[in-house]
């Protein structure tokens, strides 16, 4: 994903704000907000998004919550090994209700990035309940592609609702916010590092065809991005997901 993305809110390290900000549960300072901020502030800026100061609340909150994420539950299907080391494998994920927000903009980047923001304010109090919800990993980014191989800049972010909130999820103050019920998904699954354009997914996605070979039973039109990590991080963890025909 690119600038900004869901989990990737998971929090800053050390080197980048000299602090561990995430293990301190007391509110910043000045000066920790500024240099946090500007953190955000340059990595929007190398994706062209600029990060609105509105923006600060719901960053400081999200980092200062980092070490508190719920996993999107799944059930292993079978992992794929080449010389001892795992190179994909499946899983069924079950049927839950996520937030999602549909974006375009002229770039692909900046379609993620302006969805992600608006769910981080959806997650940091902009809801009917008022607070915080708790962050869930990984968050998705559904990407369509169009006859040409290229990415449709319209894309959908998901957020999966924390277990607390599936059966009665907080209704969103921003009307661009559905909750949807997603059906079970089974996905073929392989990790990268790294950033999430556009370059380096379409890549990934050659890569991991190639390895498949031939897979009628999976679709072509659309792939899943899972990100974990804050889009900080060198070497963040990432997963490409292959969608199954039936689940």
């Amino acid at each position: 994903m690119a600038l900004i993305s869901f989990e990737d809110l998971a929090g800053l390290d050390d080197e980048q704000l000299d602090v561990d900000i995430t293990d301190n549960p007391e509110p910043m300072d000045e000066e920790e907000e500024e240099r946090l901020f500007a953190h955000w502030q340059s990595v929007g800026n190398t994706h062209q998004v600029s990060v609105p100061r509105e923006m600060s609340g719901p960053i400081q909150e999200m980092t200062q919550q980092n070490q508190e994420q719920e996993r999107v539950p799944f059930t292993p299907v079978s992992e794929h090994k080449k010389l001892g080391e795992p190179v994909y494998e499946e899983r069924v994920y079950p049927a839950g209700k996520w937030a999602c927000v549909t974006q375009q903009e002229e770039l692909y980047e900046q379609s993620i990035s302006m969805a992600f923001m608006k769910l981080m304010r959806y997650i940091c109090k902009e809801n009917s309940v008022g607070r915080y919800l708790g962050m869930t990993i990984p968050v998705l980014n559904e990407i369509r592609t169009l006859e040409d191989g290229s990415f449709s800049k319209e894309v959908q972010t998901l957020f999966y609702l924390p277990a607390e909130f599936q059966l009665d999820p907080p209704e969103p103050t921003d009307p661009a916010i559905r909750i949807v019920q997603l059906e079970p998904l089974r996905v073929v699954t392989r990790v990268f590092f790294g950033t999430t354009t556009e370059d380096t997914v379409a890549r990934q996605i050659s890569l991991l065809w190639e390895l498949l070979g031939s897979a009628d039973t999976l679709r072509r039109d659309v792939y899943m991005v899972a990100t974990y990590q804050n889009p900080g991080v060198p070497c963040r963890r990432n997963e490409l997901w292959f969608i199954r025909r039936d689940p």
